[in-house]
């Protein structure tokens, strides 16, 4: 209606909302729009905005360590410089953090220190970021991230105001939250629902499309009812499936896991069937019926 009556096209207006949205820092939702939900909802943690038309590249469980980065990763960025997505979102764990983990180790199992995975995760969010120059960068909260603060809020709660104590302050062009909300019928968090079945469930009980990490399975799920049809979807991981940070805790068991990543496309505000992109070997991913080299 705002559109017709000024004469500028819906997309310019979804546009300028999102930029005073960055501006104040939350959600501006007009007395006759039709999404109310959220706007009741203040939360600090939950980062909201609208994709009327246009592509969200979302990965989980980089699991980070020093060394070359993962067949996923490289694919990641490829495809972030050849989709232009509006918003690049890291579902959490993106670093694994086993120095400062509450799980005892095993045996003398070497490990990166965590500056040195830092470091690492520094120079791959970089070249994300050199690849996504103008969309939206975002990093959910994973368990594993939360080791970084919840060892140092343990040991040292005096310092929670000094910068670096956080771990966003080592990465500055990444907003951070529990989840984000896309046009309301969206989320994307790093876990729900636990098991084989999460997917599902997290469809089922959250009433929303969720996509998810966490579980490294790499799979899409619907779900219909009267409402209509939504989606339940785990990206997979980032990380190799056979990566060090998962070699000795596993003890060499098979793992029904998938490394990859998820392309979620939005059309007038709907999100179609998403979209996984699957590492085939160690230099190529299938996507869209294509063997592509990462």
């Amino acid at each position: 209606m705002l559109a017709k009556q000024i004469g500028i096209s819906t997309k310019s207006i979804y546009d300028r909302r999102q930029r005073l949205e960055r501006k104040i820092g939350r959600q501006i939702t007009g007395p006759d729009h039709p999404r109310q939900t959220r706007s009741h909802i203040v939360h600090p943690q939950r980062v909201c905005f609208d994709v009327p038309n246009g592509i969200v590249i979302v990965g989980s469980d980089a699991h980070i360590w020093p060394g070359e980065p993962s067949t996923a990763i490289r694919a990641f960025i490829k495809l972030c410089k050849e989709l232009k997505p509006k918003a690049v979102i890291l579902n959490g764990d993106v670093m694994d953090f086993p120095q400062v983990s509450r799980h005892p180790p095993i045996g003398w199992e070497a490990h990166p220190t965590v500056q040195q995975e830092i470091e690492a995760a520094q120079e791959i969010l970089a070249d994300i970021e050199s690849a996504t120059f103008k969309a939206r960068k975002i990093w959910t909260l994973g368990n594993h991230d939360a080791r970084f603060e919840t060892r140092l809020a343990t040991a040292a709660p005096e310092f929670a105001k000094v910068s670096g104590i956080h771990l966003r302050d080592h990465f500055a062009a990444w907003e951070t939250g529990w989840s984000v909300w896309i046009n309301d019928d969206t989320v994307i968090k790093h876990r729900y629902k636990g098991g084989l079945h999460a997917t599902h469930n997290n469809a089922v009980s959250s009433g929303k499309h969720i996509v998810t990490g966490h579980l490294h399975s790499a799979k899409v799920t619907p779900w219909t009812d009267y409402n209509g049809t939504r989606y339940g979807l785990d990206t997979g991981c980032l990380a190799d499936i056979y990566a060090k940070p998962f070699t000795d805790y596993l003890e060499d068991n098979p793992r029904n896991w998938r490394s990859g990543f998820g392309v979620l496309t939005f059309r007038d505000g709907k999100l179609m069937l998403p979209e996984l992109v699957l590492v085939e070997d160690e230099k190529h991913v299938q996507f869209r019926g294509e063997i592509i080299r990462a």
